[in-house]
């Protein structure tokens, strides 16, 4: 088996586990995505070379804390954060916490993202604080009163958008993301519209961006776009062009 097919075959199980807010799927099979992604990343450095019985190399300790290998762990921790947050099940990040300090230490590849879901970080700073603090109060049920609920969701939404095309998981994020979204949204059309700014010219655009049956990144897109004035937030002309650009299906 070649090492970019083993890749694809340690990777699957972890992108169910993520879309599925696994638990125990996420911890079985996180170490064997350490691994491949390590290997191949020392392939291509010229430090690795295959072994004769094609078996992918463990982890030692010390390798455990390259940063290389902190920031797959990272990536994959975000994205199972996101995922739970947006159930919500604390108890899955709970339980994958208590694993994984318990297999690999305090200081495990992905205990950086998960102390963004953690920390109380009073003024949030990068991409990761805003997404890890969104998806605290989320785990919590943290739920903002209807005044400010569909502002906060809108600005969740986006934010998580943002982290999650960053990401190796960006289908695994983006599926449970536009369901969350859509839901959000059917609520706010349902019990909030006397919330919204412009409501005689917000409410037909809800209708609108809902009846889009995809749960897709177009979707998404569309929605942080059309709605944008339904909440009172500015994009840039910039910003728009760029989820213009998102919105369309070839």
């Amino acid at each position: 088996m070649t090492d970019m097919a083993e890749l694809k075959r340690r990777k699957e199980p972890l992108n169910l586990a993520i879309v599925h807010v696994d638990p125990d799927a996420f911890i079985a099979n996180l170490m064997g995505w350490l691994e491949i992604t390590a290997f191949i990343s020392a392939q291509r450095l010229g430090e690795a070379q295959a072994a004769a019985d094609g078996k992918t190399p463990t982890l030692s300790a010390d390798q455990l804390r390259k940063a290389g290998v902190h920031d797959i762990g990272n990536d994959a921790m975000f994205a199972f954060c996101m995922t739970a947050a947006m159930k919500p099940d604390k108890a899955a990040v709970d339980e994958v916490e208590t694993a994984l300090v318990k297999s690999m230490g305090k200081e495990f590849p992905g205990s950086v993202a998960l102390w963004h879901f953690r920390a109380a970080i009073d003024a949030p700073v990068t991409l990761e604080d805003f997404v890890g603090q969104a998806g605290k109060k989320m785990l919590l049920g943290d739920i903002p009163p209807p005044p400010l609920r569909a502002k906060e969701n809108w600005n969740t939404g986006l934010r998580f958008f943002e982290k999650a095309r960053k990401s190796n998981f960006v289908h695994e994020i983006m599926y449970p993301l536009a369901k969350w979204n859509r839901a959000r949204w059917t609520e706010t059309l349902e019990k909030g519209v006397a919330f919204l700014a412009h409501i005689e010219d917000s409410v037909p655009v809800l209708r609108d961006v809902l009846e889009d049956s995809h749960n897709d990144q177009p979707f998404i897109a569309n929605s942080l776009l059309k709605l944008a004035p339904a909440v009172d937030m500015e994009l840039t002309d910039e910003y728009q062009g760029f989820l213009r650009s998102l919105a369309r299906r070839n």
